[in-house]
């Protein structure tokens, strides 16, 4: 396989490859690949139906807690019912 150094990357698309890989958990290199392969119309289309990964991700700990905070209405049972 071929090997690329790319020299000189903006701190703003450093800085989107580095959220990226850490909401999808895979390493820069492969964000990296799968990016390219999305501009170049060379990406793998997933199977129908059983790809979720676009609706996964990792929240962030102020995204948690927002959430929890918003949630917790419905944590609480209404004894008169």
């Amino acid at each position: 396989m071929k090997s690329l150094t790319i020299y000189d990357l903006d701190p703003d698309l450093a800085k989107a490859i580095e959220q990226m890989a850490l909401q999808t958990g895979l390493s820069q290199n492969k964000v990296i690949k799968v990016l390219l392969r999305r501009a170049l119309g060379l990406a793998k289309s997933p199977k129908t139906g059983t790809d979720f990964s676009a609706y996964c991700g990792l929240w962030t700990a102020e995204e948690a807690f927002a959430f929890d905070k918003n949630t917790s209405v419905f944590d609480q049972i209404e004894e008169n019912l």
